[in-house]
């Protein structure tokens, strides 16, 4: 299994270097088009290869994919989060019922256990 796992980021690695390869071009990338710009004041612009913006604006859609993934799972982690809570007061519930029959403990003994 390492060796599958290696010659995948091999092939990754590979292909990685040969898309950086093939556009070494430069581009140049502005703020705002140049009407905006103009009336804004704001003329700045950055000549960058073509490969790191490809690259970048790869990293920057996985980014984005992950940020709404983790705030789509919000609901199911909070329901997840509701449940373990009833659970825990559920199961405490259940130990202080049975426990009832035999000789009462201690409170601070037995808060620490409800707490637990």
């Amino acid at each position: 299994m390492r060796y599958i796992r290696y010659a995948f980021w091999a092939v990754v690695g590979i292909a990685l270097i040969s898309v950086a390869m093939a556009n070494r071009g430069f581009v140049h990338l502005k703020l705002f088009p140049d009407a905006l710009s103009d009336l804004l004041g704001l003329n700045h612009s950055i000549s960058l290869p073509l490969f790191i913006v490809i690259l970048m604006s790869v990293a920057v859609g996985l980014l984005i994919g992950f940020v709404w993934e983790w705030l789509r799972e919000h609901k199911h982690r909070s329901e997840k989060n509701r449940t373990q809570r009833e659970l825990k007061q559920t199961q405490r519930e259940i130990r202080r019922i049975k426990g009832g029959g035999e000789a009462k403990q201690d409170d601070v003994l037995a808060i620490l256990d409800e707490a637990s």
